[in-house]
């Protein structure tokens, strides 16, 4: 199959040489367009008032592997790929594997699920992958069920452009309780600016903060677990995602207000 991969650790990330050099070896056509630095937590954000740089690196990928850095962000990467930098649309677009899980509330922020999704907004089946962890550096098992996932989409190709999150516990292939699918859960933080000062006597502010807990918005669909509690139990998950944001239930609701009311 013919493979975009990108990321938001930047190319030297491990996460996406082993993922990439894995495909490549069992016979994948792959590209690599990821950014030229560390991206996380940029969201969807594009580039719009300064060039978008694009540079080929030849010597930290397989020998058939295409692979870019680019100045610009996650979604910059796939979007100036698919218009630029292959000769035809992939099978399929892929993320990661991302260093830190990307479940909950966190999904919105996250710049490898954004990759992931500019590939599904082009009509391209596109899957984000993340290791559960910013420490581990064993991507063993997430390669190996990287490897297995894809195997079985090029079996039963999507009819229609999907977008899959999915996660990888920080633990070896023995201790992996099983695969589900997933629902996104609702992370809380307690956000904290540490306050510092610069070398120079500036006042400056560094977001730090740890996980409270992960809340169930939809107790009544309790037969799917949610992602963040899931992959504390050592599953990994699969969540299928859409870009729609829409509320149905509000949208219906609010059809029946009188807009026009104390005018």
């Amino acid at each position: 199959m013919k493979l975009l991969i990108g990321n938001d650790d930047g190319i030297l990330a491990q996460g996406v040489q082993a993922l990439a050099n894995a495909l490549a070896e069992v016979g994948h056509e792959v590209t690599v367009v990821c950014p030229d630095r560390e991206r996380s937590a940029t969201g969807h954000s594009l580039t719009m008032h300064q060039p978008i740089r694009a540079e080929r690196v030849d010597d930290r990928f397989h020998s058939s592997i295409a692979a870019w850095a680019c100045s610009g962000t996650p979604s910059d990467c796939i979007k100036l790929a698919l218009s630029a930098l292959v000769d035809s649309p992939p099978d399929f677009v892929l993320a990661g594997i991302n260093h830190g899980a990307n479940v909950g509330t966190d999904i919105l922020y996250s710049g490898t699920v954004s990759a992931a999704l500019e590939g599904y907004i082009e009509g391209i089946p596109s899957v984000a992958f993340s290791l559960a962890s910013f420490t581990s550096r064993d991507f063993e098992a997430s390669v190996e069920f990287a490897l297995r996932l894809l195997k079985q989409l090029g079996e039963h190709r999507p009819t229609e452009p999907m977008l899959l999150n999915v996660n990888i516990p920080p633990v070896t292939g023995d201790r992996i309780a099983g695969v589900t699918l997933a629902r996104q859960g609702v992370r809380r933080y307690t956000d904290v600016f540490q306050k510092r000062v610069d070398p120079r006597g500036k006042t400056y502010y560094w977001l730090a903060g740890e996980v409270l807990e992960e809340l169930d918005d939809e107790p009544h669909k309790a037969d799917i677990p949610i992602d963040g509690i899931a992959i504390a139990q050592n599953y990994i998950t699969m969540t299928p995602l859409q870009s729609k944001l829409i509320c149905p239930s509000k949208l219906d609701e609010m059809r029946g207000w009188d807009w026009l009311k104390g005018i």
